[in-house]
């Protein structure tokens, strides 16, 4: 009890509230018992619909000097409409402490209009639910408004959720800056509100803060005045009343920061970060690309931008990448600051890709939104799909739209072919809690949506898709929908331009929405026959979840013939159907051309050699630099589920010696990677290592020529991409020359630490080969040059790097920096544990560090963090072995009773991968041995 009342003056609810458990404990249950589904007490009821908040908060940046907490007071206004009689409120409320006011309760209830309401007779809070529950004396009146005041302190904690507090230091100084995450279920920590998504109000905000510091929020800053309170001198910001939008996207901030700006026709643009960043011009980037790619989104959804201003502000600690709040976006720093002089060219195109992202939200996601939580992938995966065009407007020269097929595409397919993945849109009813509504936001949603969405708008066509899709945000403004709506207008505008499909919008779509997975084509150039079936890692696995529609899709299939492109879509509606164009006796078939289905592709024997003679003959780009990577990828697939010869794809790279683009020796390298996981630890290894080196050395010779022995920087943006790939391999299968390369460059960094001489794209690849070739001495330089740096794209390629040493003393030193959040950020957590379990040395050092600390980063991370998933799937990823196994079943059995929050699914796909893993090393590992053992000779 003392924990949890540490701000004495606020103590007082806890006595109430004991008093009232006894009579509580029966309405509760009752309560519970006449909902048709006791899942139902989660979702708040739609009697009540908020009308709009008046909301004044006035965070402390200095812990009271009674408890060392940061803390912050509130007032709340909600305005609320009754649309059915009831004489109970229920509105979440999560974390906060109520004062008590002159009616001796916690709320004061009033109607708008002067009228009378009904007395308050009782209230509790129902914590499971997250709710203040407020019992009325009478019934609310129909379609009369109402106003809820209540005023409430909470503590301002560095958890990352709601309201809270981020440190930094600057010039020597310790900062603090109280910034806000609500979403997804995270504003009612901050104040109580109906929190969610078609709960949309108006929101007048008003900061406290301290004269000095400047506060920003959704609105425009309309009234700023410097008085007393309390006996403190501070500053009260007013804002402009938001747009109607749903609580979730609501941002307050409080700093010492500064910005920089511009405008865009009538559009303010700010970027916000540390006075030191934007000193040195990290803001600048953002800056320029901000105002194009919001006019991009302009002109494609056909809506001006709907605010007056559209702030972007980089925190130094934010679980997300970034999040899309109406008019003050959030970021980490590494994904909206860009140095000039020392972030690279992925650190240019991930600030672009991401604004872009975030922008798109403005319209698609806060404009019109949706009404629930099981349809994320929809929001998540539209902005993912649209940011490479927002990117590719600002930076044409970069041709970034290719890239979805290697970070999307390619990425989600390994998940999305477990049994344990999941449908794009799941049942309303099925996500309800907190820890459900988190799981949501996975690579599914967001990479698999963007997939469906890119394949779908090729099939009717861009100008078709943007068309509907106009007509989707003009009719649901400021409102919410569900993803058929969308289906509706796009079938709208499929009408209207005399689109050929064989079957209407929904019903196509909803094949691709409603089953998890995805097909495996198989054409047989004898025949022309085209068969599908559902492609799983482990075919012999079990299909657990059922399909409306038994695991069939209806697909789009763009076919090419040598070099000539059929020219229209051809569609397989059932298991399988015949094609004459995909019929050749003597030249190569390619199906999915540029990759705009989501689908693999495999072929009889004789095509799959016709492939190979055309990729290892003198003309290899004949096929498009997409469909290189697809082939790639598609038949290491093949060839892990026993469909092609387990060498099969060993031997198809065997043409990486004369291949330069970047796409198809990503691909490569990303499947190369889990030969390394299932090999590292075998007598497989060196012969492994020495096959791609013998590839990977012509790549490297072909950019140390380009680039005069690596004093120049390649011109396109993927060749910089590549010559980074090419360092990064040939240093870790041995090339000598590489190790000298890069030890020198490091050491040269040593001998004069102010005098980085690392070209900023290669310094991830550099930095990395240094630590594995070196030990303590540039493992300690590479801390402090962590510790001191500015710029925080540096800083996350050295906490990369860091993990790459082989001295296990210093991993396991750098694993316990993890539970000290000055050391190691609680954002950066994950990401370092999992980068010690990527390198060999380290694996099982994280294994058992994650075991042993368990209960602390369950608490810390498990419940809301967005990324506390990808420590299980990292920290698994070798697993290979029945021991192994045992393992992660004895650690899921022995936290089962808890559950895994955030990570429920990640440990159901672990024990999958596992499985499938140990399979496949007993089929595979002696074949590869002899193949590569042979091919050496």
């Amino acid at each position: 009890m003392e924990k949890r009342c540490r701000v004495s003056r606020l103590c007082i609810l806890g006595v109430v509230l004991a008093v009232a458990a006894v009579a509580t404990i029966v309405t509760l249950w009752t309560l519970a018992l006449t909902k048709k589904d006791p899942l139902e007490r989660y979702r708040l009821p739609a009697d009540l619909i908020p009308v709009s908040y008046n909301i004044t908060l006035w965070p402390r940046l200095i812990p009271d000097p009674n408890t060392s907490l940061y803390i912050f007071t509130g007032q709340s206004t909600v305005k609320f409409e009754c649309v059915k009689e009831t004489d109970l409120i229920l509105i979440h409320s999560n974390k906060l402490n109520y004062t008590t006011l002159e009616n001796t309760h916690i709320a004061r209830l009033s109607a708008s209009d002067g009228g009378s309401a009904p007395s308050i007779k009782k209230y509790w809070l129902q914590p499971e639910a997250q709710f203040l529950v407020i019992q009325l004396t009478a019934e609310l009146t129909l379609n009369q408004t109402y106003e809820l005041y209540t005023e409430f302190t909470g503590e301002l904690a560095d958890d990352l959720e709601g309201f809270y507090r981020s440190e930094y230091e600057e010039d020597g100084i310790q900062k603090i800056v109280a910034t806000s995450q609500m979403h997804p279920t995270h504003a009612r920590k901050t104040f109580p509100c109906f929190d969610e998504p078609a709960m949309k109000a108006v929101f007048h905000i008003t900061l406290i803060h301290p004269v000095g510091t400047v506060a920003l929020s959704n609105g425009m800053e309309i009234d700023i005045v410097n008085t007393t309170m309390d006996g403190a001198a501070v500053t009260r910001t007013n804002f402009e009343p938001t747009k109607k939008m749903s609580s979730y996207l609501l941002a307050i901030i409080v700093s010492d920061y500064t910005h920089i700006r511009s405008t865009q026709g009538d559009t303010l643009i700010r970027i916000w970060a540390r006075r030191k960043a934007i000193e040195q011009g990290q803001g600048s980037y953002a800056l320029n690309v901000t105002g194009p790619i919001l006019d991009f989104f302009q002109s494609y959804y056909n809506i001006s931008y709907p605010l007056s201003k559209s702030d972007q502000i980089a925190l130094p600690d934010f679980y997300f990448g970034a999040m899309e709040n109406w008019g003050l976006v959030t970021y980490r720093e590494t994904n909206l600051l860009y140095d000039p002089v020392t972030s690279s060219n992925r650190n240019k195109e991930t600030t672009a890709t991401i604004i872009a992202h975030e922008l798109a939200h403005m319209w698609f996601g806060n404009l019109v939104t949706l009404r629930w939580w099981n349809e994320v992938w929809l929001n998540e995966g539209f902005a993912s799909y649209v940011s490479y065009l927002g990117a590719d407007y600002a930076e044409p020269k970069w041709n970034v739209k290719d890239l979805i097929v290697l970070d999307d595409v390619q990425k989600v397919m390994a998940v999305d072919a477990l049994t344990s993945s999941h449908p794009l849109s799941s049942k309303e009813d099925s996500i309800i809690l907190p820890n459900q509504i988190t799981e949501q936001f996975d690579t599914i949603s967001y990479s698999k949506g963007a997939a469906v969405l890119r394949m779908m708008s090729d099939f009717l066509s861009e100008p078709v898709f943007v068309q509907g899709l106009s007509s989707y945000l003009n009719h649901f403004s400021y409102s919410n929908t569900a993803g058929d709506d969308l289906w509706d207008h796009l079938q709208m505008a499929v009408e209207a331009n005399d689109v050929s499909l064989p079957e209407p919008v929904n019903i196509i779509m909803n094949r691709w929405v409603h089953q998890m997975g995805f097909p495996l084509i198989t054409i047989d150039t004898n025949t022309g026959r085209v068969s599908q079936k559902h492609f799983l890692l482990d075919p012999e696995s079990t299909v657990m979840v059922e399909s409306p529609y038994n695991y069939e899709w209806i697909i789009p299939i763009r076919g090419m013939k040598k070099n000539v492109v059929q020219r229209d879509i051809w569609w397989l509606r059932g298991k399988q159907a015949t094609n004459s164009f995909m019929q050749s006796r003597l030249s190569w078939v390619l199906a999915n051309v540029n990759v705009t289905g989501y689908y693999r592709v495999h072929y009889d024997p004789r095509n799959w050699e016709r492939l190979f003679v055309q990729l290892a003959g003198v003309d290899h780009q004949v096929i498009p630099v997409l469909n290189r990577a697809q082939l790639v990828d598609d038949a290491f697939s093949l060839a892990r589920v026993q469909l092609v010869n387990k060498i099969h794809a060993l031997r198809l790279i065997s043409y990486l010696i004369s291949e330069r683009d970047y796409m198809p020796w990503q691909t490569t390298l990303d499947n190369l990677n889990y030969y390394y996981l299932m090999l590292d630890r075998t007598e497989v290894y060196q012969p492994l290592q020495d096959y791609v080196k013998k590839l990977v050395t012509p790549l490297y010779l072909y950019f140390k020529e380009m680039t005069s022995n690596w004093a120049n920087v390649t011109e396109g943006h993927t060749d910089q991409y590549n010559q980074a790939n090419a360092i990064q391999m040939a240093c870790k299968t041995g090339l000598t020359e590489c190790h000298n390369l890069t030890t020198g460059w490091f050491k040269q960094w040593m001998d004069n630490p102010q005098h980085n001489p690392i070209p900023s794209n290669l310094r991830s690849a550099v930095y990395c080969s240094a630590m594995a070739e070196g030990d303590e001495a540039e493992w300690e330089f590479a801390w402090f040059q962590y510790k001191t740096a500015t710029v925080a794209s540096e800083a996350s390629k050295l906490m990369s790097a860091l993990a790459c040493t082989n001295n296990t003393q210093l991993l396991e030193r750098y694993l316990s920096y993890t539970l000290k959040p000055a050391m190691i950020r609680k954002q950066d957590a994950s990401f370092v544990i999992t980068s010690v379990a990527s390198n060999t040395m380290g694996q099982s050092l994280a294994w058992d560090f994650v075991r042993e600390q368990w209960e602390y980063m369950f608490t810390q991370y498990g419940v809301g963090s967005f990324s506390f998933a990808s420590i299980i799937s990292g920290v698994t990823a070798r697993f290979s072995t029945p021991t192994e196994l045992q393992q992660l079943e004895e650690f899921v059995d022995e936290h089962s009773t808890a559950g895994f929050g955030s990570a429920t699914q990640a440990v159901k796909q672990a024990l999958e991968r596992t499985k499938a893993n140990i399979k496949w090393l007993q089929q595979n590992k002696q074949d590869i041995l002899d193949w590569l053992t042979v091919r050496k000779r």
